[in-house]
């Protein structure tokens, strides 16, 4: 069984994504793949010539930067998304042995990859909170929201969903709530 886990930004995603695999199921994380890619030379280098960028010892900051324009940010996400969805593949041909998958995939609705999925679970949480627990971990507030309307909307993702998962309270609350999908 394949599970993937979504939500907006800063929901709660990964601490789902955490309790469900409580019993040693595999994680496919596709922020941490995303973030393996950026240590790569070869797409450092794509990254450079697509959007541009001089300075390769500061392509994080650039990148930052760039994404404020929607035409770059389109861009980045036809490079990264193709290359995200193959190491997809692969971890699902190296877990094969497992009786269960879960899959951590913020733009599951959004790529259209839902039909790959036995179970798919919407994180959902109130935008305020979203946006303390994204500054908290170090983002910006202009970041958050060029990220956020990037998205689909939490009502829109929901409906591609087979459960939703509200995450607007304390963490026994939010284990409570992924107890009644897995347990």
């Amino acid at each position: 069984m394949k599970i993937a886990v979504t939500g907006s930004l800063s929901s709660g995603k990964s601490t789902v994504t955490k309790l469900i695999a409580k019993k040693n199921f595999p994680i496919f994380d596709a922020d941490i793949e995303v973030k393996k890619l950026y240590k790569n030379k070869k797409f450092k280098f794509k990254i450079q010539k697509l959007l541009k960028i001089k300075n390769s010892t500061k392509i994080k900051n650039e990148v930052r930067i760039a994404i404020k324009n929607k035409s770059n940010l389109r861009k980045l996400e036809k490079l990264i998304h193709p290359m995200i969805r193959k190491r997809m593949r692969i971890f699902t041909k190296e877990k094969k042995k497992y009786n269960i998958l879960i899959f951590e995939i913020p733009l599951l609705v959004e790529s259209k990859l839902t039909k790959f999925f036995d179970l798919n679970i919407f994180v959902s949480s109130k935008k305020n909170l979203r946006l303390k627990r994204y500054k908290d971990k170090g983002g910006s507030t202009e970041t958050f929201n060029i990220l956020n309307n990037r998205q689909l909307g939490g009502r829109k993702k929901a409906k591609y969903c087979d459960y939703v998962i509200t995450n607007n309270s304390s963490i026994s609350v939010l284990k409570k709530r992924v107890s009644y999908i897995v347990d």
